[in-house]
């Protein structure tokens, strides 16, 4: 008997269509941030349907970053973010000279719990960074509600959540940046790269100075700035790519509608009725597993079926090196349980019919024996 091929965790789509485009901005001889990156601008903010912004820069963690710079933070000021989420969000913080206070998260979504940032919102705080994970926005209404007592900012970590939305509108929109990642293996690619969106002229203007050496106009500078620009070929790709994306997210929306059907014994992802989840990953948990006994269960499921899975996050970001000096010992159990017993299997647009069936017997079939 032949041996299926083995199914990645995730795979990037690259077709001709993107080196075509490629090709031609190289046959330009232009290929720094130029009129390539200018339009993918345009095309973003209209795509997000909202009167925004959008700053084209060189990673997700840069679109962050720059975002917090242009608050023009102090040493004292605090910014309350997930412990449950990439590194990059709370590096963000700490590199803009301010400090993450971390947050538990709702069991459900995996997302900010209101109820947990009101507990460690105190004189210093000066805004609240929602992550909408694995592309489920964060309760905005609840967390806008909350910013809005106290008078604080609200910031989007929005990596993984390209067209997620809630209701009509748009994550990215509704604080006073968002800021979206163009990884490979994000819903949509520019190869690299990232994008801030915000709605207030003043901040761009000031995202703009911090992605270019401080500069608007040449050797004038003035602030201290980055080179954290995107070229105009990457910006060619982003451009493909985003023309693509809807009809990718309605098939990773059908993907996911399949799983939620057919999978059992595990718990599938809960999508509140008023939000548009775009699964960036389709995330399960095995309730009252430990650690050893996850990665045991997506071991087998690599070794035995050839299914690639991904951990998203087994350790959060409050327990690694880099950040635990920044806790301060506060406990967050939820935290810590999704990350004994989360991960996420494969989405993308390219999986087969065949595939979904494959991953939907595997994980079935070692669910139940449980």
């Amino acid at each position: 008997m032949t041996k299926a091929s083995p199914i990645p965790p995730a795979r990037p789509i690259i077709g001709e269509d993107e080196v075509e485009e490629v090709s031609r901005v190289l046959r330009t001889g232009f290929v720094a941030q130029g009129p390539e990156t200018a339009a993918f601008e345009q095309e973003f903010s209209t795509a997000l349907g909202q009167d925004v912004i959008s700053i084209a820069v060189n990673s997700g963690t840069s679109a962050l970053h720059i975002g917090m710079l242009s608050l023009q933070l102090e040493a004292d000021d605090e910014i309350i973010v997930p412990s449950f989420t990439f590194a990059a969000t709370g590096n963000a913080v700490a590199l803009a000279g301010a400090k993450p206070v971390f947050a538990d998260i709702d069991p459900v979504t995996f997302t900010l719990s209101p109820e947990s940032v009101e507990s460690v919102i105190t004189p210093r705080t000066r805004a609240i960074m929602p992550v909408h994970l694995y592309g489920l926005p964060a309760d905005m209404q609840a967390l806008t509600s909350i910013a809005d007592r106290h008078d604080l900012f609200i910031l989007e970590d929005a990596a993984q959540a390209h067209l997620a939305s809630v209701g009509d509108q748009q994550v990215g929109t509704f604080g006073t940046f968002g800021a979206f990642s163009f990884y490979p293996t994000k819903n949509m690619t520019a190869g690299e790269g990232g994008m801030i969106t915000t709605t207030s002229e003043s901040a761009a203007r000031l995202m703009r100075l911090y992605r270019n050496q401080g500069m608007e106009e040449r050797y004038r500078n003035e602030v201290i700035g980055l080179n954290n620009r995107m070229t105009d070929v990457h910006a060619a790709i982003g451009r493909v790519q985003l023309r693509k994306l809807p009809e990718w997210t309605i098939r990773r929306r059908a993907i996911a509608a399949v799983y939620d059907s057919a999978l059992h014994n595990i718990v599938t992802p809960s999508v509140p009725d008023t939000h548009t989840h775009v699964y960036h990953q389709y995330t399960v948990r095995l309730p009252g597993a430990t650690a050893q006994e996850r990665d045991a269960f997506v071991d087998t499921l690599k070794v035995e079926y050839g299914i690639g899975t991904g951990v998203y996050y087994p350790v959060p970001i409050h327990r690694l090196p880099s950040l635990t000096d920044l806790h301060d010992g506060r406990d967050l159990p939820e935290t810590e349980a999704a990350a004994r017993e989360c991960f996420s299997l494969p989405v993308y647009p390219s999986l087969t019919d065949s595939d979904i069936d494959r991953v939907i017997t595997a994980v079935n079939t070692l669910a139940g024996a449980r």
